[in-house]
């Protein structure tokens, strides 16, 4: 069975963590089973004004009791991984364990949102430090002891308390555009794939073998996430194997009114 969540920009209107709260409150009363928050620092004409994901996500803990949520997707190779593991584990022990962390590689977005900033722009060094990143981050979140000297980040002889809530950790899910592979076998290393653009659901099949291809436990435990417009039947999408079913309210021209109405409708 599908779970269904919203993807919401906080952007513009929405550009207050209060604000967000209270509509992640609303969708935990309508039935929703999850808010997720995009994580951008710049972004297109004619959004201006926009929230920090993970002020809002500490608001959404707060306010909600059941549902899931999480930053989606976070493009880790412009984070120190040492500082998101304190804040992913205070985030996951304020809401009794119910954050997941979508990760990225992140882009340009035509905007400047890396190159603005001196970030890396070159993909394939980006995955390299997104891997890397990902694997120290699970790590530092063990509670081991954790002795690492890498290519891209160190973190020598430390154990970082408390550890996440759940058995098991924090769920990871790992964003891509489909139809491109690489993101794909790298979720399959993780709990989860956000596939940012696929058509139509025919094409979650082809998701799926490049991903069961990838585990040796096949799709067992396994999230296939994606993202529709408001109106989008999520059914058809449900039934080609996607595990979740994400209503995108957002980017751009983010009306308070019409977004209520949409969150309070429930899934449906």
């Amino acid at each position: 069975m599908s779970r269904r969540g919203l993807f919401l920009a906080p952007f513009d209107v929405l550009a207050d963590p209060r604000l967000v709260a209270e509509v992640a409150g609303e969708a935990e009363e309508a039935g929703w089973d999850g808010v997720f928050l995009w994580d951008h620092l710049l972004y297109a004409d004619p959004v201006t004004a926009i929230s920090d994901p993970w002020t809002c996500c500490a608001a959404i803990a707060v306010r909600t009791s059941r549902i899931r949520f999480g930053p989606m997707v976070t493009p880790l190779t412009r984070r120190r991984p040492q500082v998101l593991a304190r804040q992913a584990a205070a985030l996951d022990q304020l809401s009794d364990g119910r954050l997941v962390l979508g990760f990225g590689l992140g882009d340009d977005g035509g905007v400047g949102e890396l190159s603005r900033f001196g970030e890396e722009l070159e993909p394939r060094v980006r995955a390299a430090r997104l891997d890397e990143g990902l694997e120290l981050l699970r790590r530092l979140l063990s509670g081991a002891e954790v002795d690492h000297d890498g290519t891209h980040f160190t973190a020598r002889g430390v154990q970082f308390l408390p550890t996440a809530t759940r058995p098991g950790g924090i769920p990871f899910w790992i964003g891509g555009r489909w139809p491109n592979a690489a993101p794909l076998r790298r979720a399959a290393r993780h709990e989860g794939a956000f596939v940012i653009s696929v058509p139509e659901p025919v094409g979650l099949a082809q998701v799926r073998e490049t991903v069961a291809a990838a585990r040796a436990e096949g799709l067992a435990g396994f999230d296939v996430v994606v993202d529709l417009p408001v109106g989008e039947d999520p059914q058809p999408w449900a039934a080609a194997g996607a595990t979740w079913v994400l209503t995108r309210l957002g980017p751009y021209d983010l009306d308070l009114a019409e977004v209520r109405r949409v969150v309070r409708a429930g899934p449906g």
